[in-house]
């Protein structure tokens, strides 16, 4: 046996990967990483008594290219007497429908089909030809997106499918560098195929890969490699002790006492607070972490459309978004998700932020506006007129005060209070109801996203 192969069954024997005589599923694209780990797991079998399964999906992102793809891979089951399950998916498809990006709709239709099929031969592991080279990409990936520690940490050698929970994600070869797999495949004389996409360079993964790597090697750290992983190993390890802490304190130890969870390290705060979000389905985006930790008793509206309360003890309750707010009160809306609605004050307000080309030019609808997304921010505060407030209508050189707005517009003095107004995290008016729209916000040729506001 060569000595690639050795260490990975000391890996795989070392990390309890897989079961003596379990069945397991083996991803293979035809690539050099995954025809390596076809390979090398087929020469194991025997010895550990696994019962090996073949799984391809043709993308058919690449025509003829694809269509290679998979006869080499049947070729490769055929040869080694393994059996195969394949499929084909409409990628372009996918991403069009669910409004993807091609590498987003690929990685969900490869990972339905892989959990499917596991599913249907009763195989609980699937094992994916990730390696090293993955892991220190994915790191910048991740850290040019502002992930946390956990995100920073990478793909562990074992996880749950993001399509099944129930089925495991398996990856012998983290360990290894893409070249020594290389390697290995020229000795054995092992046929891949290199996939043209890696070539695309309006993928970030690949600019990554084919720019910012070389460029850090050559002018800042040569053991570039070495170096990530090493800071990964590190940030998984605290990561999990974080998690640990968090889930203590979620499951039992926000029972103590009051004004506790105020103590816990910023770090296991937001863990606590991240945690609760996601086993909800919530989206936990640093911001509204943040402004759930940061205000305890605070009601925000998040998507999908409820409305979210972090108590003292750092515990979350949800809502029906659908909650009324009496005067004069406030109610916060986070514009994370996209869309929503909320009723306030007998006011039902609907928003959703949407691409400027999606949505065509907007024309003049009652109770119905539109305004420029990214100039009005993430979050907005709905509540009525206050004494000092300045408003700058459409049209206008210079914003005035509300007061004046309404004497010139002669809306009664008992009306004024009653009208809703809508401020950006900055405080600043944008939207009073039943007048013109804010000059400061309006859409203009360099609007790139639009906030349709919508009420009655």
């Amino acid at each position: 046996m060569s000595e690639l192969a050795e260490q990975i069954d000391r890996g795989i024997r070392t990390r309890g990967l897989f079961r003596r005589g379990q069945k397991i599923l083996i991803a293979v694209s035809g690539g050099v990483d995954s025809m390596v780990l076809l390979h090398v797991l087929h020469k194991l079998a025997s010895k550990n008594k696994w019962r090996v399964t073949i799984a391809h999906l043709n993308h058919q992102l690449r025509g003829r290219g694809s269509d290679a793809d998979e006869r080499l891979v049947t070729r490769a089951a055929r040869k080694l007497d393994v059996p195969i399950v394949s499929a084909r998916a409409d990628v372009k498809g996918i991403a069009r429908t669910g409004k993807l990006s091609l590498e987003m709709a690929a990685r969900k239709a490869r990972h339905e089909f892989l959990a499917q099929t596991a599913r249907r031969l009763k195989i609980s592991h699937i094992a994916l030809a990730h390696h090293a080279d993955d892991q220190v990409e994915l790191f910048f990936l991740r850290l040019l997106r502002g992930s946390g520690s956990e995100g920073l940490a990478g793909m562990k050698w074992r996880s749950p499918s993001p399509a099944n929970r129930d089925i495991q994600l398996v990856r012998p070869l983290l360990g290894e560098s893409k070249e020594s797999l290389r390697d290995f495949a020229a000795a054995e004389k092992i046929p891949f195929r290199e996939d043209a996409s890696n070539e695309w360079l309006d993928i970030q993964r690949n600019r990554i890969r084919r720019e910012l790597l070389p460029l850090l090697r050559r002018k800042y750290q040569p053991a570039l490699e070495r170096t990530v992983l090493r800071v990964m190993e590190i940030l998984r390890a605290e990561s999990e002790f974080t998690n640990e802490a968090a889930a203590a304190w979620v499951g039992g130890g926000s029972k103590d006492s009051e004004g506790g969870f105020a103590k816990l390290p910023i770090a296991v705060q937001r863990r606590c607070v991240q945690a609760q979000l996601l086993g909800h389905g919530v989206p936990a985006d640093f911001a509204l972490v943040e402004r759930l930790r940061t205000s305890p008793g605070k009601p925000f509206m998040i998507v999908p459309q409820v409305a979210v309360v972090c108590d003292p003890n750092g515990q979350l309750h949800f809502q029906n978004y659908a909650v009324v707010a009496s005067k004069p009160g406030r109610f916060e809306i986070e514009l994370a998700g996209g869309a929503g609605e909320a009723v306030f004050d007998g006011r039902r307000i609907g928003w959703a932020v949407r691409g400027r080309k999606s949505v065509g030019r907007p024309g003049r609808e009652p109770g119905k506006e539109w305004f420029d997304a990214d100039k009005v921010g993430p979050r907005i505060v709905l509540r009525h007129w206050q004494p000092g407030d300045r408003f700058q209508p459409i049209g206008m050189s210079q914003p005035v005060k509300l007061q004046d707005l309404f004497v010139n517009q002669k809306i009664p003095r008992e009306r004024r209070h009653d009208l809703i107004v809508a401020v950006t995290g900055g405080n600043e008016v944008f939207w009073v109801e039943n007048l013109r729209i804010s000059e400061r916000f309006k859409l203009t040729p360099r609007t790139t996203r639009q906030l349709i506001w919508q009420w009655k």
